[in-house]
């Protein structure tokens, strides 16, 4: 059974036999007997010998092994060393190479989540990842790289970023609502989370329905496993040249022999004349220059942070000129930051924003206290949206930590897509506000009051209306994604609700 999204959540309890409290530790070695470890199956590693010796099936290779079997036979001792000496070089240079790689590559493997936060007999544990087992019920927040499959049973505005299944750079709201269309693809199961994926806002339950090779992850690494290798543009050409070469050079010396016989030298000294010429004939130095070539190609790579497994990979990717992608956040960074923001009536950039100005500053502040993200040392945990504004205020020398330290969040309405909105309540200078960020056109509607650049709270009118919705659709036309920032004074005692989400003061836009 694969519909997990059609079911609802006490099926897939009773199906799983689990609970809200989680698998019963009597039913783990049965459980892990029946679904094996949450990891994923890879190709038996090759040695490093084998890929030494895999480096001689080239077949100019092999014409210059020929090449030095016959020199060794004729007693030319120097050529046998040097061409020798060549191949070797160009052996261990190709499995140096190939044995880098696959060091950058496991390494790029352990960056994925080592440890899961699950409920396991009623307790909140922490195991390692591959222990993970399908019933189980996994706790995710944001920053968290999500484990296995599972249905979501529980979402506290729960998104996650699912670029590296689907392509869309876009977060996804996670649901716990059953869907009925039985045919989904990966992306619209609202109410499903895969492996890989990475939460970026918010906070989770759910149910594990698929481990290790079971998961769309897994099935991805098996296509990988199957699918066989194809020699290079430069390989297929260095093959062809090099047989051409071959026949030629037979052709030549057998006429070359017979030449000799006919002009009357003995047979022995016309085969060892045939011989030395098509020693010398063999370009030996050709794999050696190609080889040095192309580690230098691969090193200028490694400088850019490409890793190339196969030596001819390098001459492949030259030879691309055009490369067509439908999906923006596949191939760049995925990575938002702040242009543009609007205040006042005017559209400044971002690195022009000024800690002097009241309202900027005001603007840079709401932004950092209502949002989640946060940048450690460079490690940016949230939705990329979130960490753009928190990115902004680090440019500005304005720290989330800090910021958020000196005014505590009180309470918040998390974000959500029917209100667009988000909201959350501060003490600033003794005194108690509801600050909002959400979509230009909800905070509009809602407003009361806009803050002018002295800090002046004046009744909004149609002319500030108009200059703000004209701000934000010449910043959406840029392609920029705009949200508005609004605050209200609140009553200390008041409990915030939906229903407080009105008659804001329009700080203004960040884009």
């Amino acid at each position: 059974m694969k519909d997990f999204y059609c079911k609802s959540k006490e099926f897939l309890m009773e199906h799983f036999n689990t609970s809200s409290d989680g698998l019963k530790s009597k039913d783990l070695e049965s459980l892990k007997e029946k679904y094996g470890e949450n990891v994923l199956n890879s190709k038996e590693k090759k040695t490093a010998f084998k890929v030494f010796l895999e480096q001689f099936k080239d077949f100019l290779v092999i014409i210059l092994l020929v090449a030095a079997a016959i020199s060794f036979i004729s007693g030319n001792k120097e050529s046998t060393i040097v061409i020798l000496a060549v191949i070797t070089m160009n052996a261990i240079l190709g499995t140096v190479q190939h044995m880098k790689a696959e060091e950058s590559l496991e390494s790029l493997k352990k960056m994925s989540s080592p440890r899961a936060r699950v409920m396991r007999d009623g307790r909140k544990q922490e195991i390692d990842s591959s222990e993970l087992l399908p019933g189980d019920i996994v706790l995710v927040e944001a920053g968290d790289v999500v484990p296995s499959d599972a249905r979501v049973i529980e979402s506290y505005s729960l998104m996650v970023n699912e670029s590296s299944l689907t392509g869309e750079s876009e977060s996804v709201e996670k649901i716990t609502d059953i869907l009925e269309d039985g045919k989904l693809t990966v992306g619209d199961q609202k109410n499903m989370v895969f492996s890989g994926s990475l939460v970026t806002y918010g906070r989770g339950k759910l149910l594990v329905t698929a481990i290790g090779m079971d998961t769309e992850l897994g099935k991805i690494a098996s296509l990988l496993d199957n699918t066989e290798e194809s020699a290079t543009p430069l390989q297929k050409s260095l093959e062809k040249f090099g047989k051409k070469l071959s026949i030629a050079i037979i052709v030549l010396c057998v006429v070359v022999f017979f030449m000799s016989i006919a002009r009357g030298i003995n047979t022995l000294d016309s085969l060892m004349f045939a011989v030395a010429l098509a020693v010398a004939a063999i370009p030996e130095a050709l794999g050696s220059i190609v080889t040095i070539v192309l580690a230098i190609g691969t090193q200028k790579m490694a400088k850019e942070n490409a890793i190339i497994k196969k030596l001819h990979s390098v001459e492949s990717l030259g030879c691309v000129s055009v490369i067509c992608s439908d999906k923006t956040g596949t191939l760049t960074q995925n990575k938002m930051t702040v242009k543009k923001i609007y205040v006042d009536g005017k559209i400044v950039e971002s690195e022009k924003i000024s800690l002097d100005n009241p309202l900027e500053k005001e603007l840079l502040r709401s932004a950092l206290l209502c949002s989640d993200a946060v940048n450690h040392d460079g490690q940016e945990i949230g939705d990329p949206t979130e960490v753009a504004l928190v990115n902004v205020g680090h440019l500005h020398n304005l720290k989330e930590v800090k910021v958020r330290e000196k005014y505590p969040r009180m309470e918040e309405l998390p974000f959500d897509s029917e209100r667009k909105l988000m909201s959350t309540t501060h003490e600033i200078d003794g005194k108690y506000y509801l600050i909002t960020k959400g979509a230009p056109d909800v905070v509009i509607d809602r407003a009361k009051y806009i803050i002018k650049a002295n800090g002046e709270y004046k009744e909004i009118e149609t002319k500030d209306i108009e200059d703000i919705k004209k701000a934000n659709i010449k910043l959406s036309e840029s392609g920029l994604r705009v949200l508005a920032f609004a605050i209200k004074e609140i009553d200390r005692q008041e409990k915030i609700n939906f229903d407080s989400e009105n008659e804001f003061a329009i700080v203004g836009l960040i884009s």
